[in-house]
């Protein structure tokens, strides 16, 4: 099982909970969770105990998020053809994807874990430079593949 498959059987994803999660609102209020999660834990010596807190509430927002905005009137945004080329990756060994989509967003699940490693020793070693470059590779990547899943969405809906 990938990590993709994983994420989804914990965050409890089904029909409606994709459908709703499909919401522009959806996907762009997701956006800020990991630069918040940085900010926590970069912050972690003043912040003391708060900072459980402060991450029960963000893991509790990851959870919640797909599950309290709408469906969307229209699939037509950028950010829900995202979500929905994203469930077409996760379902790609049920349903096949073109193999160019296959390679690409292997390519950028490798440079989002990069960055988050690099993240995550940036962190550790409390240098901003790290943590910056970090956080810049994983959100970058995290973007392109996004961009990719608009493509995938679209060639699976044109073929």
């Amino acid at each position: 099982m990938d990590i993709g498959t994983l994420t989804e059987r914990l965050m409890g994803m089904d029909d409606s909970t994709w459908a709703r999660h499909a919401n522009p609102w959806s996907g762009w209020t997701r956006m800020p969770i990991l630069p918040l999660i940085v900010v926590t834990l970069w912050y972690r010596d003043p912040l003391g105990g708060w900072i459980w807190v402060i991450l029960a509430l963000l893991v509790l927002w990851t959870w919640v998020n797909p599950r309290v905005f709408s469906e969307p009137r229209s699939m037509h945004s950028w950010m829900s053809r995202a979500v929905l080329g994203e469930r077409l990756w996760l379902a790609r060994k049920e349903n096949a994807i073109p193999q160019h989509h296959a390679r690409m967003a292997l390519v950028l699940n490798s440079m989002a874990s990069l960055g988050m490693l690099i993240l995550i020793w940036g962190i550790w070693r409390m240098d901003a430079g790290l943590t910056l470059a970090g956080l810049s590779i994983t959100m970058g990547g995290k973007m392109w593949f996004l961009d990719r899943m608009v493509w995938l969405h679209a060639d699976m809906h044109t073929a």
